[in-house]
């Protein structure tokens, strides 16, 4: 049973290849369990296998082409109406995922997906950039304990009773305390249906039929871990730009706390960015541009969208980067030995002379050698490149390979 874990961490805005990495990292750690330390649904981790089959990953671990197994930990928030979609999905690409989850994951209700779309939709053109699929009010409930809704409760013989209560009683209070005095006509219906209690009480059984118990203290006895964080840490609760920032920890934070609890004592964190900056959503992106001269994008997960709008752009600023992972590697690490090394994607993108900023100044980089530069003005070690996105195209570094 290993002590040792790798992580992989978003370092700006999210959408920088952590799918890439940890598909990478599966395949060179048979037998890895690939735990979500945060985030839910609205993740989406593209993996195009060895094969060119492509997959956006939203609950399962982005391993899984690779052959690892998925844990939610308690900090994973689970969405059992999408998680279905996407095992129906996977199973028909031939993958069948083994899935774990730490009782205390917390699970998110239609209604809570309800509440979310309607206080995005009631914000106009002032959205925060949620994903519409209830995360964050998930979280919100789960701050009541009459209220609260985790893995272990689906088992419970008055779970129906327990989801009316959430729709007649915690969702008026909660519209009410947003300023929401009428739902959109789609929404309420939706809300007024008890067909929609009934559905998803089949999709959480359906989800505790495929998703196995397992707390997360044990998870070292499943095999290797690699954390899979979501978005990225600029996005981070404690740390982003409010109220343009995600309900959860982007970084070690979580990975810390499910650590100590599992015995783990030494962690190697690949923190990822672009060779250029994106930013999906509302928020400040410093150095924004309408297009990026010298890089051709290639982005077909990022697609225009109702709740996100378009991805945005700007290139890659080091400052705001070291900054970044500088404040996640101060955490207390509770006793934890921490290795920090640097992933840069994309680069198969940049053409000769594409530029990088750093205190306001361009600098302007050759993409051959483009990592390494990234990596030595950042203060890191660079642990891997891809010129592609496939596993095949990522170049992994001794240091980061003997992990």
């Amino acid at each position: 049973m290993s002590t040792q874990a790798q992580a992989v961490i978003g370092a700006l805005y999210g959408d920088e290849g952590k799918g890439l990495m940890v598909d990478r990292l599966a395949a060179a750690t048979p037998g890895a369990v690939v735990v979500r330390s945060n985030g839910g649904a609205q993740a989406g981790h593209t993996v195009v296998d060895p094969a060119g089959v492509r997959h956006v990953f939203h609950h399962i671990g982005a391993g899984s082409f690779a052959g690892a197994a998925t844990h939610f930990s308690r900090f994973f928030v689970a969405h059992p109406m999408l998680l279905l979609d996407e095992l129906t999905a996977l199973g028909q690409l031939g993958v069948e995922p083994e899935i774990s989850s730490d009782p205390r994951a917390p699970v998110t209700t239609p209604f809570d997906v309800i509440i979310n779309q309607a206080l995005e939709l009631a914000r106009g053109t002032a959205r925060h950039g949620s994903c519409g699929l209830g995360f964050g009010e998930t979280i919100e409930r789960n701050l009541r304990p009459e209220f609260a809704l985790s893995t272990k409760d689906l088992f419970r013989p008055d779970l129906h009773a327990r989801l009316v209560s959430i729709r007649d009683a915690w969702v008026p209070v909660r519209l009410a305390a947003l300023g929401i005095t009428a739902l959109p006509a789609e929404l309420a219906a939706a809300l007024a249906d008890d067909i929609t209690t009934a559905r998803f009480e089949a999709d959480c059984a359906a989800y505790l039929d495929r998703a196995a118990l397992w707390p997360d203290r044990r998870l070292c006895e499943r095999g290797p871990v690699i954390f899979e964080a979501a978005q990225g840490l600029e996005l981070d609760q404690d740390r982003g730009v409010f109220p343009h920032v995600t309900r959860s920890n982007t970084g070690l934070a979580n990975m810390l706390a499910i650590s100590v609890e599992a015995g783990i004592t030494e962690l190697a964190a690949t923190y990822a960015t672009r060779c250029y900056t994106t930013r999906h959503g509302a928020g400040p992106l410093k150095g924004e541009v309408p297009a990026l001269s010298g890089i051709n994008i290639v982005d077909p997960t990022n697609a225009p969208n109702e709740w996100q709008g378009t991805l945005r752009l700007a290139p890659l600023d080091l400052d705001t980067l070291r900054q970044a992972i500088a404040r996640d590697l101060t955490l207390d690490r509770g006793g934890i030995t921490i290795r920090g090394g640097l992933a840069v994607t994309c680069l198969d993108q940049a053409e000769d002379g594409f530029a990088i900023t750093d205190h306001g100044e361009a600098i302007r980089l050759d993409p051959a050698e483009a990592a390494s530069e990234i990596a030595d003005l950042a203060g890191l070690p660079l642990w891997a490149e891809s010129w592609g996105p496939r596993r095949g195209d990522v170049r992994l570094r001794m240091d980061a390979a003997a992990a």
